[in-house]
C-alpha cells in the first residue's frame, strides 16, 4: 500500500475576491522562449553551438521577440554562443536576448561581458525566496533574502547606467509556488523601488511555479493577488513561468493569463527539468482552437516537430497535444463515422467554421494535411472504411454499402491489426473491380429505339461474356441499358436478379475522367443481397461492370 501518510497537503492560498473565474483569454500574451536555458539544461545530450544557433534562429522565424539565450555567466558554451550571436549580427534589432544570472557581481559582471554590443537585452536575476530553501539550503531570514535580491537588483542598475544600449530587468522569486505570498511580494517590490521601475522603464517581475505545488486554480489566485496588489502595476510586467510536474502546467499557465499575467516564458513541446516547462506551443495552439490569433507562426507543426527532434534529440510522443503522429487519428467506428459525416455536412452547408466532431481544429491548419485521420483496425467500423474510401481513392460508397464492405476488413484487421488504405484499397479491387469468376463481362453495343414507332422497350443491347470461362452472348431489350441488359440476364443465364438500387459518381475531374457505378442487386431465389462497382470512362459500361461485379459476388 503506498505510504501517502508521508506527505501533507502544501498550503491553500485563501483568495475568495478572485475575479479570473469569469474571464476568457481573448489575445496572446507575451512569449518568451527557454528552450536554451531551461530546454538545453534538461537534455541528455546538450546542444552545441551550432546546434543553438539553429534553434534560436528558427525561434526568430517563428516570431519569439524574446528569446532566453543561456546563462553566460556559468558556461564557457553559452558565453561563447552569444558572442557569435553578437559578433554575427544574428540578432534581429526587434529580438530581445535574455541572459539568466545569480546576484552575485563575478556573475553579473561576466553576464555584462556577454552582452556587450547588444541594443537591447533582458537581464534576468533570480534567487529563492521559499520557506524550504530558505530553511534547507540558505539558512537566511526573510530579510537576507530579500537583500540579496535588492543587491542583485543595484549591481545590474549600476552596469546599466554604463552599458551602450538598453536593459530590461527581469527579477523572479525562485521557488516563488513555494514562498508565502504576502513575503514574495514584499521582495519584489523591494526590487521595483531599488530599480526605480515606472511606466517608461517597466521591470519584468517573473513568478515562476519553479515546482507545481498545488491545483492550477491555486497559482491563478495567487497571480491574481500579486496583479492587484503591486504599489505601481503600471511598472511591472507580470510574467509566469510553469513547469509540469503535477502535469497541470498548460492549465496553470491559462489560469494565470486570465488572472492578469502579461507574459509567459515556456519551451517547445515542454522540454525542460524533471516533467518540464508549460508546453507554448500547446498553449499557442489552445488559442489558436479558439479564434485567438497566437502571434506565433506555427502553420507548419512538422517542420516544428523535424527541428525540435533532430536539436534536442528527444522524440514526440505520439499523443502529445497537437504534435503527436496520432492525435489527430481516429480508430474508433463511432469516431470514425461522425467524423465521416461531419466533413460531408460542412461540406455541403459550405460552413465558414471548423465543425467537426472530435477534431478541434483541421488538421491541414497546421500542416497535417498528408496524414490520415482516420486509421483502420479491428476497433474500427463502417464509417471508417467509408471515409478512407472516399479521402484517399474517390470512391463514394452508398449508404448501404459501408457495412459490406467493412465487414471485409473487419477480417483482415482482426487477423493482422491495423490496416492501411493501400490495404483498404487492395481489398475493395479483388473484392469488386477484379473479380471475373464466373462471369466477365468482355463488351457490348447498344442501339437506342427512342423516336422509332411505339416500342415498349427502346434500347437494345448485344451484349459479350464469358460465362465460366466459355464466351457467350445475347441480345435483349429493355427501357435502358442497364434494365435490358438485367433482362438479358434473367432470361439467357436463367438467373433471378433484381437490381435494387443504382449509385453513380465521377472519381476525378477532367475529360479523361472515370465514373464508378455501384449497383444493388438481389437473387430472388435465395434472397441474398449484395453490391457490384464497375469502373469505366463510359458511365453505361461502368454499370455493366458493377452488375458482373455483384453477380460474382452472389453466385461465385
Amino acid at each position: 500500500m503506498l505510504n501517502y501518510k508521508r506527505y501533507r497537503r502544501n498550503p491553500v492560498f485563501k483568495y475568495p475576491e478572485r475575479t479570473w473565474i469569469d474571464k476568457e483569454i481573448e489575445k496572446a500574451p507575451i512569449w518568451c522562449s527557454v528552450d536554451l536555458r531551461d530546454g538545453n539544461q534538461a537534455l541528455i545530450d546538450p546542444m552545441v553551438v551550432s546546434e543553438k544557433i539553429e534553434l534560436f534562429e528558427y525561434m526568430v522565424k517563428m516570431g519569439f521577440k524574446e528569446i532566453e539565450v543561456g546563462f553566460p555567466a556559468a558556461s564557457q558554451i553559452e558565453f561563447d554562443f552569444l558572442r557569435e550571436l553578437i559578433e554575427r549580427k544574428l540578432i534581429p534589432d526587434d529580438v530581445k536576448p535574455q541572459v539568466l544570472t545569480q546576484c552575485r557581481e563575478e556573475l553579473i559582471d561576466r553576464t555584462f561581458e556577454s552582452i556587450q554590443g547588444c541594443k537591447s537585452a533582458i537581464v534576468h536575476i533570480y534567487n529563492s525566496t521559499s520557506v524550504l530553501q530558505r530553511d534547507v539550503v540558505f539558512h537566511m531570514s526573510k530579510d537576507e533574502i530579500k537583500q540579496i535580491a535588492i543587491n542583485g537588483t543595484r549591481m545590474v542598475k549600476e552596469r546599466a547606467a554604463k552599458f551602450d544600449g538598453k536593459i530590461i530587468l527581469e527579477y523572479s522569486p525562485e521557488s516563488f509556488t513555494g514562498t508565502e505570498p504576502e513575503y514574495a511580494l514584499e521582495v519584489c517590490e523591494a526590487v521595483l523601488k531599488e530599480w526605480g521601475a515606472s511606466k517608461d522603464n517597466k521591470v519584468i517581475i517573473n513568478l515562476p511555479s519553479t515546482v507545481e505545488m498545488t491545483t492550477p486554480n491555486v497559482y491563478a489566485d495567487i497571480i491574481e493577488w500579486c496583479n492587484h496588489h503591486f504599489s505601481d502595476r503600471e511598472s511591472v510586467i507580470l510574467s509566469v513561468h510553469p513547469h509540469n510536474d503535477r502535469g497541470t502546467g498548460v492549465a496553470a499557465t491559462e489560469l494565470a493569463l486570465l488572472a492578469g499575467a502579461d507574459r509567459v516564458e515556456g519551451t517547445l513541446f515542454g522540454n525542460g527539468e524533471r516533467t518540464g516547462n508549460v508546453d507554448i506551443l500547446n498553449v499557442a495552439y489552445n488559442m489558436f482552437s479558439q479564434g485567438i490569433d497566437p502571434e506565433l507562426e506555427i502553420s507548419h507543426i512538422n517542420e516544428i516537430i523535424e527541428i525540435y527532434e533532430r536539436l534536442v534529440k528527444m522524440p514526440i510522443h505520439p499523443r502529445h497535444p497537437y504534435a503527436g503522429k496520432l492525435v489527430f487519428t481516429a480508430f474508433s467506428g463511432s469516431h470514425q463515422d461522425a467524423i465521416n459525416k461531419g466533413i460531408k455536412a460542412m461540406r455541403e452547408r459550405n460552413n465558414q467554421y471548423w465543425e467537426v466532431p472530435y477534431l478541434p481544429i483541421d488538421p491541414a491548419d497546421i500542416g497535417r494535411e498528408y496524414e490520415p485521420i482516420v486509421r483502420i483496425n479491428s476497433q474500427s467500423g463502417k464509417g471508417g472504411v467509408a471515409f478512407v474510401m472516399d479521402t484517399y481513392f474517390g470512391f463514394k460508397l452508398p449508404k448501404g454499402m459501408h457495412k459490406e464492405f467493412a465487414n471485409v476488413i473487419q477480417s483482415i484487421s482482426e487477423k493482422q491489426g491495423e490496416v492501411s488504405p493501400e490495404e483498404i484499397m487492395d481489398a475493395f479491387d479483388r473484392e469488386y473491380l477484379a473479380t471475373k469468376e464466373p462471369y466477365h463481362f468482355e463488351k457490348m453495343k447498344v442501339n437506342d429505339n427512342d423516336g422509332v414507332g411505339r416500342e415498349e422497350f427502346d434500347t437494345e443491347v448485344t451484349l459479350e461474356f464469358m460465362d465460366h470461362g466459355e464466351l457467350k452472348n445475347f441480345t435483349a431489350v429493355g427501357n435502358g441499358p442497364i434494365d435490358a441488359v438485367k433482362r438479358g440476364i434473367i432470361q439467357n443465364l436463367g438467373l433471378d436478379i433484381k437490381i435494387l438500387d443504382y449509385e453513380e459518381h465521377a472519381l476525378q475531374a477532367g475529360s479523361n475522367s472515370k465514373a464508378a457505378a455501384y449497383i444493388h442487386l438481389l437473387d430472388a431465389e435465395t434472397g441474398r443481397v449484395t453490391y457490384g462497382v464497375g469502373v469505366s470512362s463510359n458511365i453505361t459500361r461502368a454499370s455493366v461492370y458493377a452488375i458482373f461485379s455483384a453477380m460474382n459476388r452472389l453466385f461465385k
